[in-house]
């Protein structure tokens, strides 16, 4: 078993063809909303990406084959002056669940984290999502909290149409 890790250049065109194909496997999941990407995305998302200089992705081959990938966004705390990393999107394949490829590619994300500089990883994960909030658990993850009387942070969101 060869597991390697990259990180995608969104200009080659067959990590393009993984990329969209691995973000698409996971938006048809039940745990990325059951609806594939739309032609727009399939058709701008390189594009827009390669034109984000905070934005990477983690690419996962297993024996030669596209099985994973980590999307990745820089922010900043201003409370700590250092830069973050926020893990939008983590895939595996169901096929290649199992050979503990979240982990290895988390460590990865982890590493450059390290390298830029970076005070905390975050993502966000489904309530209903056991599998991944055990992984991440696993991984040190845990609910964010300042002060425990005011409870965990919620992640919100408000869609806004153009």
């Amino acid at each position: 078993m060869n597991i390697q890790l990259c990180i995608a250049d969104y200009k080659d065109e067959q990590q393009g063809k993984d990329l969209l194909m691995l973000l698409n496997a996971y938006a048809l999941d039940p745990m990325g909303g059951e609806e594939p990407l739309t032609d727009y995305v399939k058709e701008n998302l390189l594009t827009a990406l390669s034109q984000r200089p905070n934005m990477f992705t983690l690419l996962c081959y297993l024996d030669g084959k596209p099985a994973g990938l980590i999307n990745c966004i820089e922010s900043f705390s201003t409370f700590s002056c250092k830069p973050v990393i926020n893990i939008h999107d983590v895939v595996v394949l169901p096929f290649y669940r199992g050979y503990g490829l979240s982990e290895k590619m988390l460590q990865e994300v982890e590493s450059i984290a390290r390298k830029k500089g970076c005070c905390k990883l975050t993502l966000e994960v489904l309530q209903g999502n056991a599998v991944a909030q055990k992984a991440y658990k696993k991984f040190g993850f845990s609910g964010y909290e300042l002060d425990p009387e005011m409870g965990q942070a919620m992640f919100w969101d408000k869609k806004i149409t153009c």
